[in-house]
Parts: C-alpha cells; sequence; structure tokens
C-alpha cells in the first residue's frame, strides 16, 4: 500500500499535478501551508514567523531541509594539530575548509564514513563537533591553572574541549543527570588522553549544593533546552518538540541558572549557553536571572567572537541562515560579590 501511494506521489509530481497548499490568508492559513511545503509542525512555523517574520522563517526550514555539513576538532590533548588532521584528510581524498572562526576546526561536507573507517575518532585524534559550540567553549576562555565545572555535561563535547585547553594543568568537574552519558564522557576522555584534567560527577545540578561548598573560577550551564537550532542534524526532533514543551524547559532553565549561581567564586564566571534559537530560552532567561541576581552582570562576548555573532545586548548566536552554522547561544555573566 505504501508503495502505490508513493508511485502516485511520483507520478503527480513528474506531471506536475500535486496538488501545492496556497500560502495566502491569515497568519494561522499562511503558517498551515508552509508547514505542509517545508515539513515542519505548524506551532513552530507560527513561533518562528512570530519572532523572524516569514521570509526568514521560509530560510529556515529551508536550512533545516538541507543536507548538514560537519566540522572535526583536532584534539590538542592527545597532542593532535588542525594541520596533521588536514594532512589525514588530504590523503584519504576527503573535500575539506579550515574553519575561519576556530583554529582546531576543520570542515567537511561529505566523507564522514572514510574519516570513521580511518580510525581518527576511534583513536582520539580528533571529535565531530560544530563550530557554534566551540565558539561557546571560547567564551568560556578556558586557561591552565583554572577550575571549571560543566553542569549539564555529558556527553561531554564542550567539556573535552575545555579540559584540552587546559593544557595539563587545572580542573573540569563534569557533572550531568544522565549515569549512562556520563560513563561515555569518562571512557571518551580516557581515549583523548584528558582524563588527567577531567572528574565526572552523577547527579543532579539542583541538589549538587546539598553536598558540596567548593566554587569554581568558571561555569559553563549548556542547559537542557528545545533544541530548536540543531533541527538540519536532528530531523526527528522537530516532531518529538511540542508547544508545552517550551514552558517545562524554561522553568527547568531557571531552576538550573539559580542552583549554577552559587557554584561561581567572586570575580568569577558564568556562561549560560543553548543549542536554541528562541529568544525566550535564550536573551529572556538571562534577563530574568539578573533581575533575581543583583551580584551578577553581563559581560560582553565581543573579545572572544567576531562581530558577526555579537548580539546588542552582549551575547553571542549563531544563526544557521546567516552564519550557515548550528543555531546556539551564550551568555557570559561575570559575579561581582
Amino acid at each position: 500500500m505504501v508503495n502505490g501511494i508513493l508511485r502516485k506521489l511520483i507520478k503527480l509530481k513528474e506531471t506536475n499535478s500535486l496538488p501545492s497548499p496556497q500560502v495566502e490568508g491569515d497568519d494561522r492559513a499562511q503558517a498551515r501551508a508552509l508547514a505542509i511545503l517545508h515539513s515542519h509542525p505548524v506551532w513552530m512555523v507560527r513561533r518562528w514567523m512570530k519572532y523572524l517574520g516569514r521570509e526568514e522563517a521560509i530560510k529556515l526550514m529551508m536550512w533545516n531541509n538541507s543536507d548538514p555539513s560537519f566540522s572535526l576538532r583536532a584534539n590538542r590533548g592527545k597532542g593532535f594539530t588542525r594541520s596533521e588532521l588536514v594532512s589525514r584528510l588530504e590523503t584519504l581524498k576527503v573535500p575539506y575548509e579550515l574553519s575561519p572562526h576556530l583554529d582546531d576546526f576543520v570542515r567537511i561536507q561529505t566523507g564522514m564514513q572514510s574519516v570513521i573507517q580511518d580510525g581518527l575518532l576511534k583513536e582520539g585524534l580528533c571529535s565531530v563537533q560544530d563550530e557554534s559550540a566551540g565558539l561557546v567553549v571560547s567564551i568560556v576562555d578556558p586557561q591552565p591553572g583554572e577550575t571549571i565545572i560543566d553542569c549539564c555535561a555529558a556527553p561531554g563535547g564542550k567539556t573535552l574541549f575545555m579540559a584540552a585547553c587546559l593544557s595539563g594543568q587545572g580542573m573540569v568537574t563534569a557533572i550531568d543527570i544522565n549515569k549512562g552519558r556520563l560513563r561515555i564522557l569518562k571512557e571518551t576522555a580516557e581515549l583523548q588522553q584528558l582524563d588527567d584534567v577531567i572528574t565526572t560527577v552523577h547527579t543532579d545540578l539542583r541538589t549538587f549544593l546539598e553536598d558540596n561548598c567548593v566554587t569554581y573560577d568558571k561555569l559553563l550551564l549548556d542547559a537542557p533546552c528545545s533544541g530548536l537550532g540543531v533541527l538540519s542534524k536532528r530531523a526527528d526532533l522537530r516532531w518529538n518538540r511540542k508547544s508545552e514543551d517550551m514552558e517545562e524547559l524554561k522553568s527547568l532553565q531557571d531552576e538550573l541558572l539559580d542552583s549554577a549561581s552559587t557554584l561561581v567564586k567572586a570575580g568569577g564566571v558564568l556562561v549560560y549557553s543553548t543549542c536554541s534559537i528562541d529568544p525566550e530560552e535564550n536573551e529572556e532567561r538571562v534577563a530574568a536571572f539578573l533581575l533575581r541576581h543583583e551580584e551578577y552582570s553581563v559581560d560582553s562576548v565581543e573579545r572572544y567572537v567576531s562581530a558577526e555573532f555579537l548580539t546588542e545586548e552582549g551575547y553571542y548566536f549563531s544563526s544557521p541562515v546567516k552564519n550557515s552554522l548550528d543555531g546556539a547561544f551564550a551568555a557570559r555573566l561575570v559575579r561581582r560579590t
């Protein structure tokens, strides 16, 4: 039956007789038509039309439906440089492009299977990591000798990158509520020879304070979010998310921020980040946090990322449409007292 339906659709498309929704009428009608045309949930389309406008919403959906590209990060912790990674890619005849934003990163559009078969990932010489995530680590700005806590760490991409930046001096404490994913992080740290500067703790950040009185130089809260910035790589996510999830996520993000705020030393840094493009999860959560915590203030990220990622408020934001990267957000906050 399914075969018959699909064959009929192909025939209708080839003869240009397949009916197409008409994008006209009020906002609701337009959102329904665009949702069908670009294969996205109606609530998501309406949300983007509200925040981005119709044309930008269409561009975003087209990006989400395009073939994703990937970035590889050379693992400094194992003494593997980007130039060595490039040499291996050239040997494998994998087309690549150097990242214009991060020194350790290389972009590839095709050839991931060759990278896997060559053992680059299995040997821990490089990791698959989007530049948008790498730029969040640039905003944390890990320095040798610092103590850093990654509050929702697993599966650990940012944890591992931060640890590599420490050059064997300092410590990254990775905590997460998911024991299985945390175990994978620990195994990967050993593979990449970073286990001497990474310690893992299985706990919920909201109860971590009960057994912990240590404060840290820097804290990264890469909060659970809708993931609306990474739909090009997570095609299933658009259908698994519901509009009701947004309120629950916002409440959780506020709780996690409040808990994280007590773990930072006076003069230390808290970086709040998401892989969402939704202002309610990003700018609005930071604004609400600052009203509750007068001891914190915004430290502009202009010293850590190029101007194309800088918002008016001094936050970091990568746009899939504008920057051709996964959507991501980060705010760098300094604790005064």
